[in-house]
């Protein structure tokens, strides 16, 4: 296999592996979201606001990692 291959690979494997843990990290989420609007429904609006800013900051993470497959796939630093 060629350099650029692994550079495919490797860009392959981040984005798998981050949309992988962002789904993982989005169901846990909301299933705790539930799980506390059910126990106290007076809070829901202030966990429903607390629970969507957080689906963006694990969304923007797996973006960063999106961004850097990216970076790797059409402007690889490490190609001579």
């Amino acid at each position: 296999m060629t350099d650029v291959s692994f550079v495919a690979l490797a860009a392959g494997l981040i984005i798998g592996l981050g949309a992988f843990g962002c789904c993982i990290g989005i169901a846990l989420m909301g299933g705790k979201y539930l799980e506390a609007s059910a126990r106290q429904p007076e809070l829901m609006n202030a966990l429903q606001t607390k629970m969507f800013v957080l689906a963006g900051l694990i969304d923007a993470a797996y973006l960063i990692g999106v961004g850097i497959a990216m970076l790797f796939a059409f402007a690889n630093p490490f190609v001579g």
